[in-house]
């Protein structure tokens, strides 16, 4: 599956700017490869002490900040998990904010969080291995809105893409 068969339908707009980082092209699965590559060969770069820096005392390390992609990615794929079973269920919405401080990411170390990251990104592989087009087009409710199991897959590239960017622009 490619990212271009999601019609603007399948998700809230918020989620847009996401999506419209990923390339029309993007393969699901080797998207996902390409993105653990990318993330690992930037966090790799950072020096062990560069990763509780904030650009600003209120904004989050950048261990914070990955531990917020490991975070979202758990929430998001267990949203497409619930909707490609074909989950009528609503699913709720998170505040991320309120998962920061109790994540303690800021006491892990980099090789610690490159694991968790890894570990995590590798378990949405399988998962989105074990499930078909067929299931990846359903549509169910989450956060509030309507959202097919692949757009919620998509999101997760295009939030990692987001949130590399303002690592390379705000932090580096």
């Amino acid at each position: 599956m490619i990212k271009s068969v999601i019609k603007s339908n399948e998700h809230h707009e918020y989620y847009t700017r996401y999506l419209d980082l990923v390339d029309e092209n993007t393969e699901l699965i080797s998207g996902y490869q390409k993105g653990k590559e990318v993330m690992l060969d930037l966090l790799n770069s950072i020096p062990e002490e560069k990763m509780s820096y904030r650009y600003q005392p209120e904004k989050w390390s950048i261990n914070e900040l990955i531990q917020h992609l490991i975070d979202a990615e758990r929430i998001f794929m267990y949203r497409c998990f619930r909707i490609a079973r074909n989950d009528k269920t609503a699913l709720a919405g998170f505040e991320q904010d309120d998962y920061i401080k109790p994540s303690e990411a800021d006491s892990k170390t980099k090789a610690e969080i490159i694991e968790e990251f890894s570990i995590n990104r590798d378990n949405s592989i399988a998962l989105l291995k074990s499930l078909s087009d067929k299931n990846l087009s359903f549509i169910g409710n989450a956060n509030g809105g309507d959202a097919s199991a692949r757009s919620i897959a998509y999101t997760v590239l295009g939030h990692d893409m987001w949130h590399i960017q303002i690592i390379k622009e705000r932090y580096l």
